[in-house]
Formats: structure tokens, sequence, C-alpha cells
């Protein structure tokens, strides 16, 4: 019994480190750049778009050069995100590896 006690105590820091990691991933902010720089995009948490800048040197441009540096900028940005998140669930997850022999988080 004394080893289910663990296992709960382990759970129960696991689930407080999770909401910790959550939190910290609905502030993460990630800026995509495409174009050397032309056109930026900035996502936040779970890919939230929160700005969009677009250089006035391209405003006479053909529309279609707009938006595919916006996609790409976009995408960039996303990776990044998604980087940032991973990153994030490692080290929340870190030293729970062992709590239970293959267990895998659906993460």
């Amino acid at each position: 019994m004394k080893d289910l006690a663990q296992i709960m105590q382990q759970a129960q820091a696991m689930q407080a480190k999770m909401a910790e990691v959550q939190q910290k991933i609905e502030n993460t902010e990630a800026d995509g750049v495409a174009g050397a720089g032309l056109v930026r995009v900035k996502l936040r948490g779970k890919g939230e778009l929160v700005s969009v800048s677009i250089d006035k040197s391209l405003m006479g441009d053909d529309p279609e050069i707009i938006e595919d540096l916006l996609k790409a900028a976009h995408s960039d940005a996303r990776k990044r995100l998604d980087q940032a998140m991973e990153d994030a669930m490692k080290s929340a997850t870190a030293g729970f590896g062992g709590m239970l022999p293959g267990f895998k988080l659906p993460f």
C-alpha cells in the first residue's frame, strides 16, 4: 500500500505541474517572420493570432505575394510555438518518467 500512496502523491504532483504548464503555454508567444522580415506575425498559446505586421514597401506589390508571405510567417510562428510547448511539456514531466513503467502521457 505504501507504493500506491507514493504513486498517488506523484500523480497529484504531476497534475499540479501540468496545470502550471498549461498556464505557461497560454501565455507563451512566438513570432513568425517571412520575406526577410517584411512580414511578421505573433501567435499566443494554442495558435491565437495576436498581431500582423506588413512592411509598407509591400503595399504596392501583388496581393498574392503578401498572402503567401503571411502564410509563411504564420507557419514559422506556429512551428516556434509548437517547439516552445513541447519544451515546456518535457520540462514538466521530466521527473515523472519512472512513476509508472510503460505509462505514456497522451501528448
